[in-house]
């Protein structure tokens, strides 16, 4: 019934506003006017709207800024994440510089140089030196961008230390499986013809790699300070491994492995208490205790940010960054995938 009422208010508005502009239209022929005619007084009217939407648009981009900017972004939980926000800001800074200066000139100008009785437009056919600069300058700020993006793209790219822990995310329609390469650091041999019910990732059996690798569903976990290479893999279509506090997104692409790797800095316990975390995690259980759902506990998330399917949304596992000694705690427990079967 609400909504009815809203949806009949607006057409009401629509119609009250139709006659509203036929009323003034009346009123200008009354007068002797030509309703189709801009004259001098519109073109000041419209100047001076032009100024006053800018002031006003100015004052609402700065108040987002201020508002929205600690919401912009989450916390950074992993080594290069800092200067990966870094880049971000500066990509930001530069854009905002041209919108502002863009919108004065666009909305200043339509304010300063309204028609006027008997004034005339320089018509600037060419400028070899104002096309100049807008090639070059913009040439070189997108040189510096690239290069920058370049080298932050080979911090999680280039090989990783040799003492990095190695895990493969397995990715299907629709949930992700790890699997620990063992004390080795070398994950035994795959092969799509040899899945199965019981073996999901076509874990080569005689490879003796494979001898010590560790399969986990549901949750992740990584230890704080060192270095893990996840090596990327899809049963069916294109997914992407997206961390985003760490920080890193790479496909999952079928018939092909590709790998990245970071350092996380800040274990899942030590982002529970973060004050912009704890009222991230209370805002949410308000509203989760609304609809009768279960309170909500902050974990790291492994999403899938490819459109993959139905259930695209769902697709998503838990990350947990322990201390060194709660990570070998965890992992003595687990036991191999071939000593399981």
């Amino acid at each position: 019934m609400i909504k009815l009422l809203i949806y009949a208010a607006i057409v009401l508005l629509i119609i009250a506003v139709a006659q509203l502009v036929r009323v003034f239209e009346l009123a200008s022929e009354l007068k002797g006017e030509k309703s189709n005619e801009v004259t001098y007084k519109d073109h000041r009217n419209q100047g001076r709207m032009m100024f006053a939407f800018l002031i006003a648009f100015m004052l609402f981009f700065v108040w987002q800024v201020v508002k929205y900017k600690d919401a912009i972004l989450p916390v950074a939980a992993s080594v290069h994440g800092k200067d990966l926000d870094w880049l971000m800001w500066f990509n930001m800074g530069l854009i905002t510089i041209v919108f502002v200066v863009i919108n004065f000139l666009l909305f200043y100008f339509s304010y300063k140089y309204y028609s006027r009785p008997d004034s005339q437009a320089t018509y600037l056919p060419h400028n070899n030196k104002l096309e100049l600069i807008w090639t070059v300058v913009p040439a070189i700020v997108l040189a510096v961008i690239i290069i920058l993006g370049l080298k932050m793209w080979n911090t999680i790219t280039e090989p990783a230390s040799k003492d990095a822990i190695v895990i493969q995310l397995y990715a299907k329609q629709f949930d992700w499986t790890a699997r620990y390469a063992g004390k080795d650091s070398t994950l035994g041999h795959s092969n799509f013809k040899l899945i199965d019910g019981a073996n999901a990732l076509g874990i080569d059996t005689l490879d003796p790699h494979s001898m010590d690798d560790i399969v986990v569903h549901g949750e992740l976990h990584i230890p704080v300070g060192r270095q893990v290479e996840f090596k990327i893999n899809s049963r069916d279509v294109i997914h992407s491994a997206f961390m985003p506090h760490f920080r890193i997104q790479m496909n999952a692409v079928p018939g092909m492995t590709t790998s990245m790797h970071m350092t996380p800095s800040i274990t899942t316990e030590e982002m529970r208490k973060r004050p912009e975390v704890i009222a991230q995690v209370k805002m949410i259980n308000e509203i989760r205790a609304k609809k009768g759902e279960d309170p909500y506990e902050f974990n790291f998330l492994l999403l899938c940010n490819k459109i993959c399917g139905a259930s695209h949304s769902n697709m998503q596992m838990n990350v947990v960054v322990d201390t060194p000694e709660q990570y070998e705690a965890w992992l003595a427990k687990q036991k191999p995938f071939l000593a399981k079967k």
